[in-house]
This record gives structure tokens, sequence and C-alpha cells, in this order.
């Protein structure tokens, strides 16, 4: 139990840090998420520079942590298939103001969009993600 009120509002995060902060936790979630279901070859596709060994570590984590659920399903080719867990969506959900912050700052010129957000060197993807929700 933590003693006082501010250790009550860090504890929590205490727990979960570690995994959130690593560079692909999040992107990992939100992609996702915003998928349904979806297969490790359409991760890597959308997640421009991940290397397929920084995406298998990161989804065992995010499945060992209960956020995702892996699906195989037994045909020819064999399919595996990420989707959320209920704990993996309300966080997908809780990230969602945190995002939309995010998409601000681009969108004010305080914050750059990465290199990989870009389609063409046309309006990137992360400030056209506020305009859509």
């Amino acid at each position: 139990m933590c003693k006082d009120t501010l250790s009550q509002s860090i504890c929590p995060l205490r727990g979960i840090l570690p995994l959130l902060s690593k560079k692909w936790a999040l992107p990992i979630i939100t992609t996702v998420g915003s998928t349904g279901s979806i297969r490790f070859t359409d991760i890597e596709r959308i997640l421009v520079g991940i290397s397929p060994k920084t995406l298998s570590d990161t989804l065992s984590d995010l499945l060992a942590e209960g956020l995702l659920n892996r699906s195989f399903h037994a045909e020819t080719p064999p399919r595996v298939e990420y989707s959320l867990t209920g704990e993996g969506a309300a966080l997908c959900r809780a990230m969602q103001p945190l995002i939309e912050w995010a998409a601000d700052r681009i969108g004010s010129g305080q914050r750059e969009c990465l290199p990989a957000c870009r389609v063409d060197g046309a309006e990137n993807l992360c400030a056209s993600h506020s305009e859509s929700t």
C-alpha cells in the first residue's frame, strides 16, 4: 500500500511503465486496436522501422502482460493474428487523449512528425489523426 497521496498516484504507473516505455509498445497497441485483429507481417508493414525481432519481443511482452490475444488458425498456410484483450482495449482508449495531444503539438508546429509518418511528402498522418477523431 502506498504511503501518501502522491505515492498513490505514482505507484500504479511504476508497475506498467517498464513495458509501456518501450519504444514500440504503444504504437503496437494503437495499431492492433485500430484494426481489431492483425497479422505479424501487417504490423511490421504499418510500423515502418521496427525490426522483426523487436516486434516479436514486444508482442511477447504484451501477451505476457495480458494486453494482447494471439489466435492461431490451423489452415494452409497457418495464420496467426493478434487482437487486444479487454485490458488492452482499455489501455488503447486511455491513450487517445495522449495521441490527440501529441497530434495537436505537431499541428501547431511545436514538434515535427516522424519521417515514417509522412506519405510522399504530403500531409502527415500524425496531424491528420486529430482531425479524424
